[in-house]
């Protein structure tokens, strides 16, 4: 029977690849090393490097400030050594063995097995727990490695970034598709999946989705005595309020309660007005992720909501912002209260400013329901306005999209209840 394989016996000049082939594989080792090495420093090891005045730290502080010239000399490196490895493995082979049978699957499997082993696996593991000392050892061959590849590795960084644009430029996520892929990712939690939605839709929105309307702003006005503005303050339990004369269309400024803590048992003749700080206005249309960077910039965590004419529509907080992606924010102040109530399975009585995306959520149904008929309506008496074009009285009913709305109370010419009917037997 044929024999598979024949040993042909060592001469000087395979002697020599062998040790030419455990070099190139302790090269391979220190390459891969140093890749996993640098890359794993946490920035508590960079500031320690920095902190060191020893040539080997300056040398890899110099190498990190460029990590895509770092990476690129290391791939380049890593597979100009592999190819040797490759080359003079099968020059080894050829030379002490001739084979009848399999030489291709026993030169890859045989080269595979020294390269993943010396090459990758064993220097990564050991460059895992050290680290920094991988690279302040090797941060200056790193540097002399990094000049002498740089027109390579220069070529490659150019390539990668170009075609990195490319796929940046022909990729187009709307926020619909966004909003789609959070819906579908039901492994987490309820209150993840309202934080992810809420931070995909907080680019969207805008300052007037998210204000408290003029009809709920609790101010003082500037004429008022300071008992009167202490009673204000006891019974709304705000810190800070704003300050108009005449009208909320003509705000002076912001009270804050803080100010006043020192002043707290003045008489009736101390002269509060002293102290209004700046108002912060902001106009209706302005979207919530601008008006986030506003108020951390400007340090504020209050504005006034005026429209094109300048006239007061609301405010908004910087608990509101947040709000917006983290839920509720309560504190040990608040007093806890419900805008609904439910009557029944398919019947509940609703405050008319509940906002009608917190109205949908209630009745379990989509958030775009009601997105053909309430034009520019946020809330839910805007929304029976905006229907039926006309004032309401008490009595009044609307029905659109199989819900029922009834006016419930009607306090002047404001809306104050409203009996949504979900007829679900006619859906």
């Amino acid at each position: 029977m044929e024999s598979i394989v024949t040993f042909n016996g060592f001469d000087a000049q395979v002697i020599f690849m062998i040790a030419a082939e455990i070099v190139l594989l302790l090269l391979s080792g220190i390459v891969s090393s140093s890749e996993v090495a640098y890359f794993s420093l946490s920035p508590a090891d960079i500031r320690r490097l920095k902190r060191s005045e020893s040539m080997a730290s300056d040398s890899a502080i110099k190498l990190l400030e460029k990590p895509d010239m770092l990476l690129a000399t290391i791939l380049v490196a890593n597979n100009m050594v592999n190819i040797g490895i490759v080359v003079i493995s099968t020059y080894i082979i050829d030379s002490l063995f001739t084979f009848h049978h399999y030489k291709f699957l026993v030169n890859g499997v045989l080269v595979t097995f020294l390269l993943l082993l010396f090459g990758e696996i064993l220097p990564k593991m050991f460059a895992q727990s050290k680290n920094v000392s991988i690279a302040l050892a090797i941060s200056q061959p790193l540097r002399f490695m990094r000049w002498l590849l740089y027109p390579l590795s220069y070529a490659l960084v150019r390539v990668s970034n170009r075609i990195g644009e490319m796929a940046q430029h022909n990729v187009d996520i709307s926020i619909e598709d966004l909003a789609d892929a959070v819906d579908m990712a039901t492994s987490g939690s309820t209150e993840e999946q309202k934080i992810l939605s809420g931070i995909v839709n907080f680019a969207s929105r805008e300052v007037e989705e998210i204000m408290r309307p003029r009809m709920d702003i609790v101010a003082v006005e500037q004429t008022m005595t300071f008992s009167e503005v202490r009673e204000i303050i006891i019974s709304s339990g705000y810190s800070r309020l704003p300050v108009y004369a005449d009208s909320l269309d003509n705000i002076k400024g912001t009270l804050f309660v803080k100010d006043l803590t020192e002043h707290a048992n003045r008489g009736d003749d101390f002269g509060w007005q002293s102290l209004i700080r700046e108002p912060y206005m902001v106009p209706m249309h302005k979207k919530i992720n601008s008006m986030l960077e506003d108020f951390r910039a400007d340090k504020v965590h209050m504005a006034i909501v005026v429209d094109e004419y300048g006239a007061t529509q609301g405010l908004v907080t910087l608990e509101d912002i947040l709000e917006e992606v983290v839920g509720e924010i309560s504190d040990e102040s608040d007093v806890e209260e419900s805008f609904y109530q439910r009557l029944n399975e398919n019947t509940y009585i609703f405050e008319a400013k509940t906002h009608i995306i917190d109205m949908l959520r209630v009745l379990q149904l989509d958030d775009a329901l009601f997105e053909d008929v309430q034009g520019r309506a946020e809330t839910i008496a805007g929304l029976m306005l905006e229907i039926k074009r006309n004032f309401l009285k008490k009595g009044d009913e609307i029905t659109s999209h199989n819900i029922r709305f009834v006016v419930m109370a009607v306090e002047g010419h404001r809306i104050d209840k409203i009996k949504v009917i979900v007829r679900q037997n006619e859906q």
